[in-house]
Order: C-alpha cells, then structure tokens, then sequence
C-alpha cells in the first residue's frame, strides 16, 4: 500500500512538473477538468485544444534527463524575470540539451530587457528550437521597440499563428497609432475572442472614433467587464457622459473598475457632484476609488474637499494618494503644507514616494525659494532608483535654478548620462531665469547637435533668455527658425517673448506692429510688456495707445494702473498720473504688493512692500537707502527712479 502511494505520488510530481514546463497555458486544474471533459477547449487555437487532448497523465517515472532540463529551463525563466540576462545567458550556452521551452524563454528575456538585437541572433540561429510563443514573443519585441515594418514581414512569415499573435499584432498597431492596420488584420482573423474585440475597440475609442467603437461593441458576442469599462471611459471622454451612464446602469456585473471608470468620466466633465454621489453610492471601493475622487476634486479647484476626503480615507493609502494631494497643495500654492505632508508620509507611511512624488515636492521647494528642503529631498532621491528619472533631474535642475544655485543647476544636468529633450528645456530655462542669454544659446545649440529637435517649449525659454539678456538680433533669428519649422505651433507666449525683447531693446515701433499683425488672442499678457518698455524708454504718446488697449482687455487690474502711473510721473504728466491714481481709488483696485523672503538660521523672514512689522525693517531700509545712495553715485540708477521706489518701502 505504502509503496503504490509513493508510486502515486510521484507519478503526480511529474505530472505537475510537466504541465508547468511544457504547457503553463493549460494550468493544473484545467489539466484535470480535461480528463474529465474531452469536449473542452482550453487554449487559444483550436487546432492546439485538439492536441492537448492528445495528453494522457503519465504512467511511467518522468525521465531523468528532461527532468533536468526542465529545472534549467525554470533557472532560465527565473533569471530572465529578475533581469539578470548574462546569467541566463550563461546557463543556456552549458546546457547539453535544449528544447523548445529553452530558446522561448531566453528569446522572451532578452525582449523583456528591450535586447531585441540579442534576441533576434539567438532566434534565427540554425540549430533553434521554436514554436508560436517563440515567434510571437519576438513580434513582441519589435512592436515594443516601435520597429513595425519588422514585427510585419516576421509576422506574414510566421507558419502557424494562434489568437494571441493576432492580438499581438493588432494590439502594436493600436499602441503606434495605425488603427486601419489593426482593424485590417482583425478582419483577416479566423478566430477571435474577447481580448481581440476590447483591443480594436480602444483603439477606436483613444482615436476619437466613438460611434465606431460602439458598433463593434454592440456586435462583439463575447463582452467582459473590460468590454464595458473601455466604452463608458470612452463615452465620457468624448463628452458623452450621459450616454456613459445609461450604459453603466446596465453593465450586467459591475465591478470596482466599472464604478471608478463612470466616477473618472463625471470628473472629467466638472459634473462633481454626481461624481460624489455615485463614489457615495458605492458598494466597496478601493485605493483607486478614493484617488479618483481626490484627483477628480483637485483638477476642479476643490482642494478643501479633496483634503477632508484624503484624511477620511482608511488604512491603504497609496502612492498615488500622497502624491496626489501633495501635488494639489503645491499647484494651489500651500507649497509648505505640500512639504509638512511629504514628510508626514515619509515618517509615519510605508509607502515609498515615487518620481511624480519627489518632482511635486521639488516643485514645492521651488516654490518657496527653499534651498535646505531642495537639498534634504535631493539627499533622499539619491538613496532611491529615482536619481535616474528624467522627470526627477528635471525637477532637480529646476529647483536650483529657483533657489539661486544655478551651478547646482549645471552640475545636475552634466551628472545625468542620458539626457533628453525635457533636461535640456529645464537647463536653458534656468539659464534664462538667471538672464544667462549666451549660456542658454550654448546649451541648445549642443541639443542640436546631439540630435534633438526643439519643441515649443524649448523656444519659449530660448526667447526669453535672448529677450532678458538682451540679446535682440539672435532672439529674432531664432523666432524665424520657429515660424520656418511647420512642425511646431506657434503660441501667444512665443510672440510675447519676442515683444517683451522689442520693449526692453527700445524698438516699440517693431514690438507694436508685431502685435497688430500677429495671429494671437489679445490678452493684457501679450500687451502688458509692451507697456513696460513705453515706461522705460519714456515714449509716452505710444504708451497712451497701449494703455488704453490693456484697459480694454482688462480693467480691473491695478498693476495696468501703476505702470501708467509712473509712466505719466516720469515723462512729467502730474495730472494723467493724478487721473490714474484716482481711477484705483475710485475701483477700488489695488496692485498686489510685491513679497520677498530669506531663510536665515531655520527661520524665514518675509518682507512685504510698505509693511515694516518686521524687527529688522529699520536696518532693511537703512541699508537699501545707504545701496541707492552708491548706486546713484556710479550711475546706475536715475535719481526719479529711486523717489519712486522710496515711496513703496
């Protein structure tokens, strides 16, 4: 008896070990179930559920020989998972035996690491072993790898496909965009199922093609959960959101993802209180419910309540929750609850912040000027992975630009190995802050040469570094080369840089007629600097027609009114100046007092114009006046210009 369960049991073994090694697509259960049910189809093709029929549990002892390969295909599988591919490698070019399970799963590591070149080599070797998965595990990679034409012509000269090659393929299209290609190779399927109907219809749904996507899923015979949720999320993204609805009121099974999709859709449509009663509504929710609901309440300006709601919500918090209050705080400008509730997370959660984490604290430390936060946050960036994001080194470079260090700036865009588009916009933009025009032009031009092309976001900041060093005739050359390059859109902001350059090299003539011709929508933004440079440059009878444009655009600004103010006192216009200062009374209007702070010795010191409650005011002031008084003596300040700033202090 003894030795007929023995027997039994490791007849068992080998048959789970067979199962997992040769075919993980059946599962052990199904594998029992099968003997039971010859009629069912477990796997994909049904050319390969009638070959798996074919098996029978094994009377005899496995071998010995495949048993070992077996455990050498499962270190291989192993190693590959943990990214150690030489290793793996290794293993593979000393084992005597090979088979098929052995080149698929060295083949699908070296394409899990982006090695597609390695696994190529290893795929057309003469002597390799491969089968469907083999194949398409190196479509995979080429399609992941963005390589379409050569997941195309692998694809055509595959012998034998099953459905998950075909999903494969159309999954590739859809991700690159070529929804004809994947509609085209969904109707040359012999048999599809489920996961090939949710992949075209999203693919439908992300090109805006709604009323398609929804006749394929009125006609897809098998609907799956993901079925419904990809259409409500797509119905309401399109601005559907009542159609969305009355779907979601009759998905047959919902489940959490389904709530969550109908909660995102109303908050993308600013319907937040029909998003709140159905979060209300809900019969469980997960962590991604309540972040729904914070997210949804922050990208409506409703951060008190997307407080309340992140301090109500139970145990499992993520991630995604810290960082999304955390980053709420800080785009409402609580850059210091911002960085009390970052280290809150850090001292009393197990969750581990992550690169959208550490670059909304940055932005928080930007924010405040605050160079010691900026350091300590940086000093924990460098324990984690993270030291390696190009988001991070981004928010890196950006928040030493802020707080003064722009040396920092450049030592952390030289430290990063791979640079990008995004860090070469934060180092020229830093340059820029600081009026390092030459700089700026330094850097993009070593972009170029590396081979990336500039976005409208890399001009915007080489603009304004031309326009704040003054800088006028390479500022204008390249807001040519902008307006040349069909492949960028020219914005407001680009033509306000080029005005703002004009204003401030005293060529308001050019400056005016530029705004005049311009394709811009009118703001007292794009006008705002050119008013500046009438101050300036004291041209008083064009500062007038500028003026009377801003008030037209926006009456209700007081710093519109200041400008004229001492545009009028310093051209001698007592009376209009007069005027301008009685409008403000009259409206009500004030200009927003300017604000300056300095950390010294743990403790900041903010300092306010015409606010002398801090202790140190009479020092400040005495030694401003003492540093005006030199000023004026080399000739750097005009004399009117000191009275005016003495009347603010």
């Amino acid at each position: 008896m003894l030795t007929s369960l023995r027997s039994s049991s490791r007849t068992l073994r080998h048959v789970l070990t067979f199962i997992k090694h040769f075919h993980p697509e059946i599962g052990v259960i199904n594998f029992f179930k099968l003997q039971r049910d010859p009629q069912l189809k477990l796997y994909h093709s049904i050319t390969q559920s009638q070959e798996v029929l074919t098996f029978s549990i094994p009377r005899e002892e496995y071998p010995l020989k495949q048993d070992v390969v077996a455990k050498e295909n499962w270190m291989i599988t192993k190693l590959c998972r943990e990214g150690k591919i030489s290793e793996a490698r290794k293993l593979f070019d000393v084992m005597p035996d090979r088979d098929v399970i052995s080149w698929t799963a060295l083949i699908s590591g070296y394409v899990k690491c982006g090695l597609v070149k390695e696994a190529r080599e290893l795929f057309d070797r003469a002597d390799a072993k491969k089968d469907v998965v083999t194949w398409t595990s190196m479509i995979s990679g080429y399609l992941k790898s963005k390589r379409i034409s050569e997941a195309e012509r692998l694809f055509h000269a595959m012998p034998d496909k099953n459905v998950v090659t075909w999903n494969t393929m159309i999954d590739g299209y859809v991700r690159s965009g070529r929804i004809e290609h994947a509609l085209t190779v969904f109707d040359e399927m012999g048999e599809r199922n489920v996961v090939s109907w949710n992949t075209v219809i999203s693919g439908l749904v992300n090109c805006g093609r709604i009323d398609e996507a929804m006749g394929f899923f009125s006609r897809t015979p098998l609907k799956n959960v993901i079925s419904w949720t990809i259409m409500i999320s797509g119905l309401a993204r399109n601005k559907r959101v009542d159609e969305a609805r009355l779907l979601f009121d009759t998905v047959p099974e919902r489940n959490v993802v389904s709530w969550n999709a109908m909660i995102t859709g109303y908050a993308q449509n600013t319907r937040l209180s029909e998003a709140y009663n159905l979060f209300k509504k809900m019969p469980e929710k997960d962590a991604q419910s309540w972040n729904a609901m914070i997210t949804a309440f922050i990208q409506n300006g409703e951060l008190e309540k997307a407080r309340k709601l992140f301090d109500e919500m139970p145990a499992g918090k993520n991630v995604v929750s810290w960082t999304a209050i955390i980053s709420g705080l800080m785009q409402s400008g609580e850059s210091e609850e911002a960085l009390r509730l970052f280290y809150v997370m850090n001292k009393s959660s197990k969750v581990k912040p992550n690169e959208a984490t550490f670059a909304s604290v940055l932005g928080a430390c930007s924010d405040l000027a605050g160079l010691g936060e900026g350091m300590q946050v940086h000093q924990v960036i460098s324990k984690t992975a993270y030291q390696e994001s190009k988001f991070v080194i981004s928010a890196l470079i950006n928040m030493y630009s802020k707080c003064g260090e722009i040396e920092m700036a450049r030592q952390m865009f030289d430290y990063n190995g791979f640079k990008d588009l995004v860090c070469f916009n934060s180092i020229i933009s830093a340059y820029a802050h600081h009026g390092f025009g030459r700089e700026a032009i330094s850097v993009f031009e070593e972009m170029q040469k590396t081979g990336f092309k500039p976005n409208e976001v890399t001009y915007v900041a080489l603009l304004s570094a031309c326009s704040h060093a003054g800088l006028v005739q390479e500022g204008l050359n390249y807001f040519k080369a902008l307006l040349k390059n069909e492949s960028l859109k020219v914005r407001d902001d680009h033509y306000t840089c080029v005005v703002d350059l004009y204003g401030r090299a005293g060529k308001l003539k050019e400056a005016f007629d530029l705004l005049q011709r311009a394709p811009l929508k009118e703001s007292a933004y794009s006008w705002g600097p050119l008013l500046s440079g009438c101050n300036i440059h004291g041209n008083l009878d064009m500062g007038k027609v500028v003026a009377e444009k801003l008030l037209e655009l926006d009456s209700v600004s007081g710093g519109i009114y200041v400008l004229l103010f001492n545009m009028y006192s310093n051209g001698g216009k007592l009376k209009e100046a007069e005027k301008m200062k009685m409008k403000m009374k009259e409206g009500r209007l004030k200009k927003e007092p300017g604000c300056s702070w300095i950390e010294v010795g743990n403790k900041f010191h903010v300092f306010v114009v015409g606010d002398r409650c801090n202790g140190e005011s009479e020092g400040v002031c005495f030694l401003l006046f003492d540093l005006h008084e030199k000023m004026k003596k080399v000739g750097s300040l005009l004399d009117d210009v000191v009275v005016m700033e003495e009347c603010f202090l």
